[in-house]
């Protein structure tokens, strides 16, 4: 069954002529929207958005940098160890 609306169906990273893209050069592993992650990829990837998040970016930031959802990126962080911020915002004080 063909998909429509796919410009590029193989699935690959692909480069411009110049060299490697600008998200190929911070270390952000490329994904084909909802291909399943194993191994050393997840690996990799986990280890990439660990220390990015460690860093200041938030959840939404790395999910929308990785074209992944929030739910994966919550679980890889989670998967590897990290702990979680709060969700932040304005918090009640104690009444004086």
């Amino acid at each position: 069954m063909a998909r429509r609306g796919r410009d590029d169906d193989h699935g690959g990273t692909t480069h411009s002529p110049d060299g490697p893209r600008d998200d190929e050069e911070a270390g952000v592993v490329e994904l084909k929207k909802g291909a399943r992650i194993t191994g050393g990829d997840r690996s990799k990837l986990a280890a990439d958005l660990k220390k990015k998040y460690s860093g200041g970016a938030s959840i939404r930031e790395l999910a929308a940098e990785t074209g992944r959802s929030y739910g994966f990126v919550h679980r890889i962080l989670a998967e590897s160890g990290v702990t979680l911020r709060g969700r932040g915002g304005a918090t009640r004080g104690k009444k004086s």
